[in-house]
């Protein structure tokens, strides 16, 4: 089989590009033909994998979608499908799109599915921008024949997701930019303002205040040996990445990671949230709950979650029970494990994980706006308290030498 480019005009006498593959030229043709597609232009081209073979071993190709224009995307071709065929609502998305990148990787997918290829199959051409979990969803609602309600599904989840790295980020943004300019503030002040008054203290010939000696030695080792505290601070983050590149250690950081009393259950909920919501959206579109528990495995960075996540599959393989096995990895919050097995009991297990994830969504909520409550005035306090120490080794010599030249 060859593969052939094509430019074409359709039966509403727009223009389409793709590629068919055929025996020869006259069987990709009369390919083209029973689609009722009038041919301008057909020649040899490139098969699929090696138009996206790297250049030199390097991968040069498109960038891949982002979350947020996969999630348009996704809402797009919900709504478009439910009222125009399936390649005429691709042709409407990639018209309209006005990233360049994004519009290149639709009309992927568009040719593709010009082609007579499945939308999942299509999608497989932009691996990057459409993840195994997103093509498995989209496959089973092409073989139910309820793709429309699918993406409707697919879309409302990744929606829900988008939402929620949405607040993480911004419940980090503030405390972070607020760190970074305490100590900003502080290094200014250590290493200018301090050296430039204790060039006013070395001719007074008066042994300065302890506190004053400490700030000033402190001041010195910055100033004079920054470079050295640089590459000491460089090689310790190339060793710990090294370090956790080696499974073992990924894997003992990664459980301290999850016992550490705020940032441990906030990875907990976060990562429980997403993976009931996820089964909940797979379960209500008859997709095998094994298969999507295996594919949001693959998702995970945490490698103990994960690990529990691979514990859950084998148990269900083996004829055990989602709850169950969730209550044996012991990493899962007790209303999730709850819910779920009220679920399994009640053939409603789709209703009762969206119940879950909608309240585990709305503590952490709950815990990052108290949380960040209390972080913002204790940077605060520790910058103000530092801020004052400086300035207070500065007035101690001052203070002496007024009492000295009062006597």
């Amino acid at each position: 089989m060859a593969d052939f480019d094509y430019l074409a005009i359709d039966t509403r006498g727009n223009e389409t590009r793709g590629h068919v593959s055929a025996t020869d030229m006259d069987a990709a043709r009369a390919a083209l033909d029973r689609k009722r597609l009038y041919v301008v232009r057909l020649e040899p081209g490139s098969t699929p994998q090696a138009r996206s073979r790297p250049l030199f071993g390097l991968d040069l190709g498109r960038a891949k979608m982002s979350g947020k224009q996969l999630t348009l995307f996704t809402r797009q071709l919900a709504t478009l499908n439910r009222v125009s065929p399936l390649e005429e609502s691709l042709r409407t998305i990639t018209r309209q799109t006005e990233q360049e990148s994004v519009r290149a990787i639709v009309q992927t997918v568009h040719s593709a599915v010009v082609e007579g290829r499945r939308l999942a199959d299509a999608m497989a051409r932009e691996p990057k921008s459409f993840p195994p979990l997103y093509r498995a969803m989209v496959a089973a609602g092409e073989s139910s024949g309820s793709l429309p309600e699918i993406m409707e599904r697919l879309s409302t989840l990744l929606e829900r997701q988008a939402e929620i790295r949405g607040k993480l980020l911004t419940a980090m943004a503030y405390p972070s930019v607020l760190a970074a300019v305490a100590l900003g503030v502080v290094l200014a002040l250590m290493t200018f303002v301090v050296p430039q008054v204790v060039e006013q203290f070395d001719t007074v010939g008066q042994e300065l205040p302890l506190l004053t000696r400490l700030v000033i030695g402190l001041s010195d080792v910055l100033v004079g040996w920054w470079w050295l505290m640089l590459l000491v601070l460089v090689a310790l983050g190339f060793g710990a990445w090294a370090a956790l590149r080696q499974p073992p250690i990924r894997l003992a950081f990664d459980t301290w990671l999850l016992r550490v009393p705020l940032l441990g259950r906030l990875f907990r909920d976060l990562h429980a949230a997403r993976m009931a919501r996820t089964l909940s959206t797979m379960v209500a579109s008859r997709l095998p709950l094994l298969e999507g528990l295996s594919l949001t495995a693959g998702t995970i960075r945490n490698r103990r979650l994960k690990a529990a996540s691979d514990e859950i599959t084998e148990s269900i393989r083996g004829g055990g029970s989602l709850s169950a096995a969730m209550r044996r990895a012991g990493v899962f919050p007790p209303l999730l494990v709850y819910l779920a097995a009220s679920g399994e009991a009640a053939g409603r297990l789709d209703e009762m994980l969206e119940r879950a994830a909608d309240y585990l969504e709305r503590e952490f909520d709950r815990f990052t706006a108290t949380a960040m409550s209390l972080l913002e005035p204790f940077i605060i306090v520790i910058m103000g308290a530092i801020v004052a120490t400086i300035v207070l080794s500065i007035l101690l010599p001052i203070l002496q030498l007024n009492t000295l030249a009062g006597q």
